[in-house]
């Protein structure tokens, strides 16, 4: 494998052929792992790239570093008719993914033991590609990066992470302690498995290393002591250092996968009164170096998760802000595919019915950090969006029969007042990806 030590791949191939991960249950499915599936639906990254929404029948998405497949299986779940291809360094995780999504029913999918610098010999383009919990054992990220990029559809999407350098300090810490006491010189066995326990649990508990890393329940699985304490080629990395290898595999940031949680005004107690020169400041400051700014106040985040892509040549994205009334009246409004369970839309005729307030954020958390709730009418509004996409113009028509006159002064709401008032619904939901609003003419 270029750019890479031999001695330390076979470390690692042998860890994960001991130890297949994730130990996910083989039975265990996703179905109703909204969150889950809302991430690795190809329409969510895909429409904040392209503000466009896509139809994941006939896809091919590529699983890179598949381990036992449970995210292989997740992909399958959240894109229907979407071909799957699985590779992993590991014969024993291959075949565990072959069987879990064997067992679920998925007969268009299939796995290769393979390093992702052979990609290219697969023979095929990718629409996604899902490089989950693996990019940060690679020495030189650019290598998978770039191979990765080689077998990207023009379109395409990659969402890869990184483990963060801040928020994963101590463990690394642990991990040099360990590899001073031997315990990493070969592949890590149940007795250095056991060794490490009990140095842990011996040390008193206000030792550093002790607060900041041990974990009384977790200690007992071996599957977290390998991944934590023991992890063979881990290693942390900061936002510049992602930027910088973006640039030089040169692919361009979409966003980070959890990117509400990455907004750095919401550190501050008053967003509208921050001191002077951060008032003026924060604004300028570059999506990279926002991000930074970020984690070095409040480095939380264990994964720097991302999703990646070709650059844009011409931008021509009109953000929702900017929408003419022209762009809204031939604008189709689609449902996330996440939310269009039967639960959501059982749930939501009960609200209305008994004229209480829809949470709409309840079924996929990720966007928010409040609850998202809709007055009992206006989640009547979107009622048809769990059948298909519509028209603006026809939510417009159905507002107005829902709300005729104006509560307040019992006037007839007008056409021109029921169209702003739908705008600003789909607009608030826009935001949170749980509408996707799409211009006619935009595909």
């Amino acid at each position: 494998m270029p750019n890479q030590d031999p001695e330390l791949l076979e470390k690692i191939r042998q860890q994960f052929d001991s130890a297949p991960y994730p130990r996910t249950p083989l039975e265990q499915s996703p179905k109703t792992d909204y969150e889950l599936l809302f991430i690795h639906n190809l329409a969510t990254c895909y429409y904040l790239k392209y503000q466009k929404v896509i139809n994941t029948e006939g896809k091919i998405i590529l699983d890179a570093g598949c381990g036992t497949g449970y995210k292989s299986l997740v992909l399958a779940e959240a894109n229907p008719g979407a071909k799957i291809v699985g590779i992993d360094i590991s014969e024993q995780s291959i075949e565990l993914a072959r069987q879990r999504l064997k067992f679920h029913g998925f007969d268009n999918a299939e796995f290769h033991v393979l390093p992702i610098e052979n990609l290219p010999q697969l023979g095929y383009e990718f629409d996604y590609i899902n490089n989950d919990e693996s990019l940060y054992l690679f020495p030189d990220i650019k290598v998978p990066l770039k191979a990765m990029k080689s077998v990207l559809k023009p379109e395409g999407i990659i969402r890869s992470n990184l483990h963060s350098a801040f928020q994963r300090a101590n463990y690394f810490r642990a991990q040099s302690l360990f590899k001073m006491m031997g315990l990493m010189d070969d592949n890590p066995t149940d007795l250095e498995i056991e060794l490490t326990g009990e140095i842990m649990q011996a040390l008193k508990d206000q030792v550093f290393l002790k607060s900041q890393t041990y974990n009384s329940e977790k200690i007992k699985e071996k599957e977290w002591v390998l991944m934590n304490y023991l992890f063979q080629g881990d290693k942390g990395y900061t936002i510049p250092e992602l930027f910088a290898a973006l640039r030089n595999s040169d692919l361009e940031l979409i966003s980070m996968v959890k990117w509400r949680n990455w907004e750095v005004i919401d550190l501050f107690k008053d967003a509208e009164n921050l001191p002077a020169f951060l008032g003026m400041s924060l604004p300028e400051l570059s999506i990279e170096d926002r991000l930074h700014f970020y984690e070095l106040l409040h480095p939380i985040h264990r994964l720097l998760d991302f999703w990646c892509g070709h650059p844009i040549a011409n931008e021509s994205i009109v953000p929702v802000s900017n929408w003419t009334d022209t762009d809204w009246q031939t604008t189709q409004v689609h449902l996330h595919p996440q939310l269009k369970t039967t639960k959501a839309k059982e749930d939501l005729i009960e609200c209305v019915k008994t004229q209480k307030s829809f949470e709409i954020s309840q079924y996929v958390k990720l966007p928010t950090i409040v609850p998202i709730t809709l007055e009992s009418r206006r989640a009547a509004c979107l009622l048809p969006l769990w059948e298909t996409e519509q028209p603006m113009i026809s939510l417009v028509e159905r507002w107005q029969q829902i709300q005729p006159v104006d509560p307040v002064t019992l006037e007839p709401i007008t056409p021109q007042i029921a169209f702003e008032q739908v705008k600003e619904l789909l607009t608030t939901l826009d935001a949170f990806l749980y509408v996707l609003l799409e211009r006619s003419g935009s595909n």
